[in-house]
């Protein structure tokens, strides 16, 4: 059997070959969309005098809020001094798990397709080829699945630390009765947004590729041949 690298680029026109490119694609999106965000909140204190004073919260990747000060040590803030103060919460750990899966699939998807379209006929010619791209894929899914969900609550708890009520509940003097907090400049967190939906997406791409690896597999021709051999009806000989 030849192993030699044979270029042959029939692969991307078929399910198998496409959905890997795919893959690879909306794993870029995925893990592009959030490593490398910056954010800025800006909050109003509108002071019990008439007076206003304004906080500015900067959050980015990876979200180890609970390091980031809101306020340095010992400002004045309508008439109050503060000490140090920083955003709550600490989501790194979902998001570097979300952007560690996405760039594990996005170098698996480049190994996949070199293997698909320089060595097709060794993939093809054995069953291990086939049976460990099956399982990689399904483990792939579980772990989309997994991070996905694991960033969408820890996106919703950064909003959750920057919102109104966060500040409110972070910074002090915001719980006096004289005192207001408002958060009068949102940042923009499409990206973020985006970034949960391209999880999501890639786990259903993900699933749908499971099943086109898996007909590459001995297993499908094995359950197929089982299949279709017991209808089969013997001719009678001939007389």
């Amino acid at each position: 059997m030849m192993t030699g690298f044979r270029l042959n680029l029939s692969p991307l026109k078929e399910p198998l070959g496409f959905i890997k490119l795919v893959e690879w694609l909306t794993a870029i999106f995925a893990f592009g969309t959030c490593a490398g965000f910056s954010g800025r909140n800006i909050i109003s204190l509108f002071c019990g005098d008439g007076r206003n004073d304004t906080l500015t919260a900067n959050f980015h990747y990876p979200f180890r809020l609970s390091l980031i000060p809101l306020i340095e040590g010992n400002t004045s803030l309508c008439n109050h001094t503060v000490s140090t103060t920083h955003l709550m919460g600490d989501a790194s750990s979902a998001v570097e798990f979300f952007v560690g899966v996405g760039v594990v699939c996005f170098l698996y998807c480049m190994a996949a397709l070199l293997v698909y379209l320089g060595y097709m006929h060794v993939y093809k010619d054995s069953d291990f080829g086939p049976i460990l791209d099956f399982m990689v894929t399904a483990i792939l899914v579980f772990l989309w699945l997994v991070c996905s969900s694991a960033w969408a609550k820890g996106l919703q708890n950064v909003k959750d630390a920057t919102n109104a009520d966060g500040i409110d509940a972070t910074v002090a003097i915001c719980k006096g009765s004289n005192i207001t907090c408002a958060v009068t400049e949102f940042a923009n967190l499409r990206t973020l947004n985006l970034s949960v939906v391209f999880g999501y997406l890639n786990m259903l791409v993900w699933a749908g590729n499971a099943w086109f690896v898996y007909k590459e597999t001995r297993w499908h021709s094995q359950k197929f041949t089982s299949q279709s051999g017991p209808g089969r009806q013997q001719v009678p000989a001939p007389i």
